[in-house]
């Protein structure tokens, strides 16, 4: 599951301006992705990835709904394939809809090539079905590399990870999924969840009532992202850039 790997934070963050346009690094500058976001409001987002199932995704959007919250979708074009009533259903309730890649591979094993078919493959089924392109990108297995981060800022996208695993995949309980999120929130966090695990449905309303509870507002990812040039640094935390830092 995408959960299962938290993939090493360490080097320099990569400079960008709004999606895509990459600002010249020294050579063997790590790229790292947006994995939380410098904020001073307290403000979070949760998100879901879809590669698999999709016998909760109604209930967790009739929760969604009922707590009204806004969230972030990270959709595998197979999923898209099989599920589109409800690829245009998350889209129609104001979510995010997100690329998740288009058959779920591990993104750095595929050529620069394949890579891009596997962005544009997807971004194509969803735009197809929701009339807009996605401009969020979640790399399968929160595996990525340089070749990863350039091609989907490449393709006028931002590439997502999180900084809070629920851990849903695992199977915990609810109170166990509760305890976690809460005891890791901070501004601008981005917490990790899927639709088709077992104890989710359970959980969602009690971890958006802890985070309310501590003062948080849930946006979506596309609303917590900084608008204008930014860069992420060591940890993969999205800062916007000075005046003096773009000269």
């Amino acid at each position: 599951m995408a959960g299962a790997l938290a993939v090493c934070l360490i080097g320099a963050g990569i400079l960008t301006s709004s999606y895509s346009q990459v600002v010249t690094a020294s050579a063997g500058e790590r790229k790292i992705p947006v994995y939380c976001v410098e904020k001073d409001e307290k403000v979070v987002s949760i998100s879901f990835d879809a590669a698999w199932g999709n016998e909760q995704t109604d209930t967790l959007l009739n929760i969604l709904d009922e707590k009204k919250v806004k969230a972030s979708f990270f959709l595998v074009g197979m999923w898209v394939d099989k599920y589109p009533e409800s690829v245009k259903d998350i889209a129609k309730r104001g979510h995010d809809v997100g690329n998740h890649s288009d058959t779920h591979p591990h993104m750095p094993q595929l050529s620069d090539e394949k890579m891009k078919s596997e962005v544009e493959q997807c971004n194509s089924k969803i735009e197809k079905l929701t009339g807009k392109k996605p401009t969020l990108f979640r790399p399968p297995y929160g595996d990525y590399n340089n070749s990863v981060v350039s091609c989907v800022n490449e393709a006028d996208m931002y590439c997502i990870q999180w900084d809070i695993d629920s851990l849903d995949w695992k199977d915990p309980t609810a109170a166990q999924m509760v305890e976690r999120i809460k005891n890791n929130l901070k501004n601008g966090s981005i917490i990790l969840m899927h639709n088709g695990a077992k104890n989710t449905p359970e959980a969602l309303p009690q971890i958006i009532d802890t985070i309310k509870a501590e003062g948080y507002e849930i946006v979506p990812i596309s609303e917590l992202l900084l608008k204008g040039e930014y860069y992420t640094d060591h940890e993969g935390r999205m800062h916007l850039k000075t005046e003096k830092e773009t000269v």
